[in-house]
């Protein structure tokens, strides 16, 4: 192979480097093959030092020492932004020869890293006395602009690796204080909760008699309504749980889950059979109960009902869907679906908490997959979802 076309093959390497000790390894290794030394060095500049952070050499040279930039000729490359070539150590006033003569070093080549504002070098050595060539000093001198670009880049994702991290850290914490806030106040409302119902219940059941019908039917809409808070207070305790719970991840038949879950509630549902996945059996468990609930519930006023759970393919991976027959929604309000009481029907209309696909959507982005809704208003919705380590079932494929 040619020296250019290596050096082609260098540089695609090194674009492809995201760590300091990858760029350093490719360019060591690079630095002999192109110009045949026996030795190479990669200096970086550590504010008034020069730090040789790694070689490649026939014998030890100085790995992991230090050495002031005015005193060093990696230095000298550095401070004066240009290469140099020395045929003879010991005849250039630049080196300092006592730090040489422990190594096999006769001859040298220095070029910086980032000529306009050098951030490093490249050192290459002989054991015998020669000039570089033009063409190979031009060729080190392009890997070192290759290297400038490459640390450049490394520094660029490290940083947002950082940022992400950083950013991660603080959803993190934001969330935990959360789901405290939630579970505490969740907590805190049952005492009072208990007491409302409690004593509207004693007035009913002692003073009936002496109360009117007016105060009569208030007081039921008090217990009413205080027992839809306590429902929405589990719920809310439910979400907060959900997040706290670690995952425990096996090998999940979501067919016989389906199944289970609509015989549980009293549904008829058609499954798709050999549904496997990956995940938390007792998560999943969660979302298939809410979402085969929800379109019980939405389509049993339909004059023929019907429930299907299976699953398609979607790219890489499998997308899950429950589809009903029933009251369906405008996809305009979609975005309010999985948001934390949330209802795109009354009360009256149909029950609930406001809760369900919140739960599920946390279930399944916990299981690093997404969730989606397609729907018209009276015919029906569709709920699809993806989870990691999901299998193509058998005939789908």
């Amino acid at each position: 192979m040619s020296p250019s076309n290596h050096l082609i093959e260098v540089v695609q390497e090194l674009s492809l480097a995201r760590s300091l000790p990858q760029v350093m390894a490719i360019v060591r290794t690079a630095a002999r093959q192109l110009t045949g030394a026996d030795g190479a060095t990669f200096v970086l500049r550590d504010g008034d030092s020069c730090y040789y952070a790694d070689e490649d050499a026939i014998s030890p040279l100085w790995k992991g020492r230090r050495f002031p930039l005015q005193v060093c000729i990696s230095g000298w490359a550095m401070l004066n932004r240009q290469h140099v070539n020395i045929e003879d150590i010991y005849q250039d006033s630049r080196i300092p020869h006592d730090a040489y003569r422990p190594t096999f070093v006769k001859s040298l080549v220095m070029v910086p890293i980032r000529r306009a504002n050098p951030i490093g070098a490249i050192g290459t050595y002989w054991a015998r006395n020669r000039t570089m060539p033009p063409e190979q000093l031009q060729l080190l001198q392009a890997l070192a602009d290759s290297t400038s670009i490459a640390l450049e880049n490394v520094e660029l994702v490290a940083d947002l690796e950082r940022r992400v991290r950083e950013r991660t850290a603080q959803l993190e914490a934001v969330n935990r204080e959360l789901e405290k806030f939630s579970y505490s106040v969740s907590h805190d409302l049952r005492a009072p909760l208990r007491a409302i119902t409690g004593f509207s219940q004693q007035v009913l059941e002692d003073d009936g008699d002496k109360v009117s019908t007016d105060s009569k039917k208030a007081l039921g809409r008090v217990v009413a309504a205080a027992g839809r808070m306590g429902e929405l207070i589990e719920a809310l305790l439910g979400l907060a749980r959900l997040s706290q719970a670690p995952l425990r991840l096996q090998r999940v038949d979501l067919s016989a889950m389906a199944h289970e879950v609509a015989a549980d509630l009293g549904a008829s549902a058609s499954v798709q059979e050999a549904m496997i996945c990956e995940g938390d059996p007792a998560l999943l468990r969660v979302a298939l109960t809410n979402l085969i609930g929800n379109a019980w519930k939405f389509s049993r006023k339909a004059a023929a009902p019907h429930i299907e759970v299976g699953s398609r393919p979607a790219g890489d991976t499998v997308e899950y869907f429950v589809r009903d027959n029933g009251a369906g929604f405008d996809m305009k309000y979609a975005d309010k679906l999985f948001g934390a009481f949330q209802r795109l029907h009354t009360q009256e209309e149909f029950e609930g908490t406001g809760i369900g696909l919140a739960t599920v959507a946390r279930v399944i982005a916990r299981h690093g997959g997404t969730i989606r809704a397609e729907s018209a208003p009276g015919q029906g919705a569709t709920f699809a979802f993806t989870i990691g380590g999901a299998v193509v079932p058998k005939g789908l494929a």
